[in-house]
């Protein structure tokens, strides 16, 4: 498996968003409304997991916050390679990218419709935090943060 950077809008990277938006419709039974869309303008990075026959696995962004904090956004694995460490990989990626821009911490948000992806980032040392950027006060949000050390 590999995690590389690419274009934000490769044609892998909308391929992988799309599923993301139609999973989170489904799971939310309403479509994906973020609040603050997440553009090639407002990223640092954007990764794509590929497998060992280049296909596209798993995908995530950085942006970097005028606190000296980042957000992870657009974190997503098709269904087929859950379970099979690319989310970690991804994570992993842009924890680093974040520490060599200087960032001391990271914050993300899932919701309470994303059981599965609160525990992954809870089990990766994640911690709850009470709200994050346009997330605070919205009672199906769910923020985590990361000092990075």
């Amino acid at each position: 498996m590999t995690v590389a950077e690419e274009p934000w809008d490769s044609a892998d990277g909308l391929r992988l968003r799309r599923a993301m938006q139609t999973e989170l419709a489904a799971r939310y039974d309403m479509p994906d409304r973020e609040t603050e869309p997440t553009t090639a303008e407002t990223i640092s990075v954007f990764l794509i997991a590929r497998d060992a026959g280049g296909d596209a696995t798993g995908c995530g962004a950085l942006r970097l916050l005028g606190d000296g904090g980042a957000e992870i956004k657009r974190m997503y694995v098709i269904p087929e390679a859950r379970g099979t460490g690319v989310a970690t990989r991804v994570l992993r990626a842009l924890e680093d990218h974040a520490r060599r821009h200087g960032t001391g911490s990271v914050v993300l948000s899932a919701g309470v419709e994303q059981p599965d992806a609160i525990r992954f980032y809870e089990r990766e040392s994640y911690q709850p935090i009470d709200g994050c950027g346009p997330y605070f006060g919205e009672p199906p949000a769910r923020c985590l943060t990361l000092e990075l050390g």
